[in-house]
């Protein structure tokens, strides 16, 4: 954020992710927004081919989102007596939080584990967690991270990362991939709804310099 007197306030993209059914979110802030986020929406063809079917779809676009962000710890290297955490373990916490996006929960595991042994029956779903990208007031959206790439670029004396980029794939998951009781529904529910309404204000575009160009 920038420290120039009067410039605006700059929101931080964040990942949060929900381990159910805790209630306390892991939060993955930012440190620098992404340059860029790239989106690719592929789109859900009806099956049969039949004629009529060119317009029908199968559901919502299936929509993947890639983006790159980097870490670096040197800012709170300059001030060690207010970063102690940052000082002893440098980006290990902020990395481990991001990997922990790919893994289900360590509580679970350890139990399920602990059945195995004494050769209990039931093994406990090892779910990953609910992970929210959030971009902005107009895009929360569930996704499930497919990849997650970390280039460690700068170590203190200990090996501690201290500069990073994380390369992060994210699968948008829709109505079609989840449960009418999973809050992730509602959560891209809503999304589809600010996209509606965004889409309507697109409406108001002046599009007479079309002519006699439409057909209707």
């Amino acid at each position: 954020m920038s420290t120039f007197p009067g410039s605006p306030r700059i929101l931080k993209g964040a990942v949060v992710a929900y381990a159910l059914p805790a209630l306390i979110p892991k939060v993955v802030v930012f440190q620098y927004n992404p340059e860029q986020v790239t989106r690719s929406l592929t789109p859900r063809t009806a099956e049969g081919g039949g004629r009529g079917d060119a317009h029908r779809t199968d559901g919502p676009p299936e929509e993947s989102i890639t983006l790159s962000v980097e870490i670096d710890a040197a800012d709170q290297l300059e001030q060690p007596e207010q970063h102690g955490v940052t000082v002893d373990n440098g980006l290990h916490p902020v990395l481990a939080a991001l990997e922990g996006l790919l893994y289900p929960a360590f509580p679970v595991v350890v139990a399920n584990q602990v059945i195995a042994a004494f050769g209990g029956a039931f093994i406990q779903g090892e779910p990953a967690p609910l992970a929210l990208l959030v971009w902005g007031a107009r895009r929360v959206l569930p996704v499930r991270v497919q990849s997650l790439s970390i280039t460690e670029q700068a170590f203190d004396t200990r090996l501690n990362p201290i500069n990073a980029k994380a390369d992060l794939g994210l699968k948008v998951l829709t109505y079609r991939d989840l449960q009418l009781t999973d809050p992730a529904f509602w959560v891209y529910m809503a999304s589809f709804t600010q996209k509606e309404v965004m889409a309507a204000l697109n409406l108001g575009q002046d599009t007479g310099a079309l002519g006699r160009a439409l057909p209707f």
